[in-house]
């Protein structure tokens, strides 16, 4: 592979970056981005680029929470929430840059992308497991390692459209990064999202203040134009209710052991409900 394939980043997504240490442009030279200040950035082997700072709070998603995700994606389970995505950012989009903030393996923003031709997109997260994947989800798609607590690496006013699935929320840097009249699609946990498994598998409980903290934090740069709630009838074999549990935080706080035993106490298929909550907002 020569060394332009290696950085995956095309290059419109690679000018609306910003170095994190001093916010100048950033240009690829050879495998690396760089500023013209000097600041240079390696890509890894799978061609995304780490932009973190520092130590992030958080490593993000382990090896396996990832595999899970991707198989679980895969397999088309959460197709419909994709779609309503991308039919979403169809309907609003008018130029500037996808970003998925929170990434994952990128299948969302593949998803949008699909439905846009003519733009591109760069997922972000702080896994370097999914940041693995996410290079590669989409040939106009970039991927560059991030914690979104530390600001974002992005220009000022250059996401038309950002995505924020499940993932943390810094409202003031999605403000600086969503040019005005710009769309943001958040999509959190309804509190009946995956209910059924509760007391079998002790998932973590939903945050009934959820939907309260996000608008608090958006209020000042985002007027919200919509706010709906969907449900997602699934029928899950053991093996793949034990994927869904193992992509989600809580499979930090038990055993794939633990999990497949609970599992198998219950009739199969397995009866969920995934309940989404998509509200979206529009810059000031």
């Amino acid at each position: 592979m020569g060394e332009r394939q290696r950085l995956r980043i095309p290059d419109p997504v690679a000018a609306a970056l910003a170095c994190p240490h001093c916010g100048n442009g950033m240009q690829q030279q050879g495998t690396a981005l760089a500023c013209r200040t000097g600041h240079s950035f390696d890509a890894a082997r799978q061609g995304y680029v780490n932009l973190t700072v520092g130590r992030p709070a958080t490593t993000g998603d382990d090896r396996d929470m990832v595999q899970a995700r991707s198989a679980f994606f895969d397999a088309g389970h959460y197709a419909p929430l994709s779609a309503v995505l991308a039919d979403h950012a169809a309907q609003r989009w008018t130029g500037g840059l996808v970003a998925d903030i929170g990434a994952g393996t990128g299948h969302h923003l593949a998803a949008v992308l699909d439905a846009l031709p003519k733009a591109y997109g760069l997922a972000v997260d702080v896994s370097r497991y999914a940041l693995r994947r996410a290079a590669r989800a989409h040939p106009r798609a970039g991927a560059v390692g991030c914690d979104v607590w530390r600001g974002l690496p992005l220009a000022a006013d250059s996401v038309g459209v950002l995505l924020n699935v499940f993932a943390p929320r810094n409202g003031a840097e999605f403000a600086r990064v969503v040019q005005r009249g710009g769309t943001l699609l958040v999509v959190t946990p309804g509190r009946r999202h995956l209910a059924e498994l509760r007391s079998h598998v002790e998932l973590i409980a939903v945050d009934p203040r959820k939907e309260e903290r996000l608008a608090a934090q958006l209020h000042r740069s985002f007027t919200q134009e919509a706010d709906e709630q969907f449900t997602l009838p699934l029928r899950l074999s053991h093996a793949e209710a034990a994927t869904l549990v193992g992509m989600t935080p809580n499979a930090r706080h038990t055993t794939s052991e633990a999990v497949r035993s609970r599992l198998a106490r219950l009739p199969e298929p397995v009866e969920v409900t995934a309940v989404f909550r998509l509200s979206v907002y529009r810059r000031q």
